[in-house]
């Protein structure tokens, strides 16, 4: 049976042994994975990596964790949030970027990484491949949809150029404004290019929709988000979404004038009007005024053409009417002729009546037996009539009720009935009463007539006169009565 020292060391026993002349320490999986943390940093401090963005992630703490690919590998990648802030554009799944950074380990999973400090899109093409994809989802949701554009206003007062106050932008807009018809324009200035020019463009967009209506600064009737021409990079500030989204949702028409006539940007899509130019934005904007004024002068003129014409035509009809009319004296002379006939007649008709009045009257003798006769029958229908003491009593109690009424009346006017109720009557001395003060200055004493008598008052510095009699106020008219009635005549 073989011993235990038979065996060869060199193949590993059932306990850790140290060996003569090894230096070797065994290393904790800490101290090594460490040692490849800083091996791989200093041989990979700095690298720029070209490959296709796959599963990104924003962390709650603003980092981003992505993995960068080519056909046959895949890398992790991290961005921290300082650098993802820096980002001019959206990371996505699908982007092919140039990353530059460092290498490094992450020990708790054995795995190496790239921390990216800086990342770009690879080229144009990959460019216009985010484009590509960016529209496509925007318009998937309605935001380019031709029933979303509005009509632009025929004649804005107030416009507002969301642009670079200093480029030669705002300058061709300003001078093809005052060339067509002079308006009020508002520049909100902002960046048109680089880091935060996308911030600022939205919010100068939903600023002016802010605007209250009649407020100290006049809200635009239009928008125009203007910038010159350049590059795709240059432009791409008015291709991010929250451009987009800022000029879809505006409360006021907006022309998009990006660039020149072959850039487009999604800004154009979403805008009511894309306009190739700057200056094909300001034509669009306002009319000609002098074409307007020339439009007015010959609406004008077709207006009173359109006045005159019935009139003439009207007057043509009635002189060719009036031609075709008769002659006044035509239509009068039969007319004429019997009232001729008629002033005959009556003539002749009134020579017969009187003649025939003479005749009768010549007929007519008054002769004694005539009158005799007529006395006769005059004394027989007196004595036929019947006369009744109604036929007198009746008109006598009229009368009296008519009388009464007047008295009652003249009771009730009576100049003394108001002193009853307190008031006084201001008479001069010859007992005259005075209604006006004018009057009554001109009179040294004035009698006052009380309910129950006068009271004589001076007027100024002057002594009273001496009282003279009252003024007898005259008896009131006596109520007709039973007793004062008179006696019936034929009773």
């Amino acid at each position: 049976m073989p011993r235990s020292d038979d065996f060869d060391d060199s193949l590993g026993g059932l306990v850790a042994r140290g060996r003569a002349g090894d230096n070797a320490e065994p290393l904790s999986i800490t101290e090594l994975s460490n040692r490849l943390k800083r091996t791989v940093e200093d041989q990979f401090g700095y690298v720029r990596l070209r490959g296709e963005l796959s599963g990104v992630k924003r962390a709650a703490s603003g980092h981003l964790y992505c993995s960068l690919k080519d056909e046959k590998s895949v890398l992790d990648a991290v961005m921290w949030r300082g650098g993802v802030q820096r980002l001019p554009f959206a990371p996505e799944d699908g982007l092919e970027v140039i990353a530059t950074g460092k290498l490094t380990t992450y020990p708790g999973r054995s795995k190496y990484q790239i921390v990216m400090e800086s990342m770009e899109i690879a080229g144009e093409g990959a460019l216009l491949a985010l484009l590509e994809k960016t529209r496509a989802r925007l318009a998937a949701e309605g935001l380019f949809a031709p029933e979303r554009k509005r009509r632009l206003p025929f004649l804005p007062r107030t416009i507002g150029v969301v642009t670079s106050p200093t480029g030669a932008v705002i300058r061709d807009i300003l001078h093809r404004l005052a060339d067509r018809f002079p308006s009020h324009v508002i520049v909100w200035p902002v960046l048109v290019q680089g880091k935060g020019a996308a911030e600022q463009v939205a919010a100068a967009v939903n600023g002016f929709s802010a605007l209250e209506p009649g407020g100290a600064i006049p809200r635009p009737d239009l928008v125009i988000v203007a910038r010159g021409g350049g590059s795709i990079e240059d432009l791409w500030s008015f291709n991010e979404e929250v451009v987009v989204r800022a000029v879809a949702e505006s409360a006021i028409p907006v022309i998009s004038a990006v660039g020149h006539e072959t850039d487009t940007t999604l800004c154009d899509y979403a805008a009511d009007m894309r306009a190739p130019t700057p200056t094909a934005a300001a034509e669009m904007a306002v009319p000609v005024r002098r074409e307007l004024a020339a439009q007015l002068a010959e609406l004008g003129a077709r207006q009173k053409r359109g006045v005159l014409r019935p009139l003439d035509l009207a007057r043509e009809r009635l002189e060719a009417r009036q031609q075709r009319l008769p002659k006044v004296e035509a239509l009068l002379q039969p007319q004429a002729q019997k009232l001729d006939e008629l002033s005959e007649r009556l003539r002749r008709a009134l020579s017969d009546r009187a003649g025939k009045g003479r005749e009768r009257l010549s007929e007519l003798r008054l002769t004694p037996a005539m009158l005799e006769r007529n006395l006769r029958d005059a004394r027989q229908r007196f004595g036929t009539a019947r006369l009744t003491p109604a036929l007198v009593t009746r008109p006598l109690a009229e009368r009296r009720e008519r009388l009464a009424a007047v008295a009652r009346l003249a009771q009730q006017l009576h100049p003394d009935k108001p002193l009853q109720r307190g008031y006084v009557r201001v008479m001069d001395a010859d007992g005259k009463t005075l209604t006006d003060r004018a009057q009554a200055a001109k009179e040294a004493a004035l009698v006052l007539k009380f309910r129950d008598g006068t009271l004589q008052v001076a007027t100024g510095d002057a002594p009273p006169p001496p009282r003279k009699a009252p003024h007898k106020t005259p008896p009131k008219p006596r109520q007709p009565g039973p007793a004062s009635q008179q006696d019936d005549l034929f009773g």
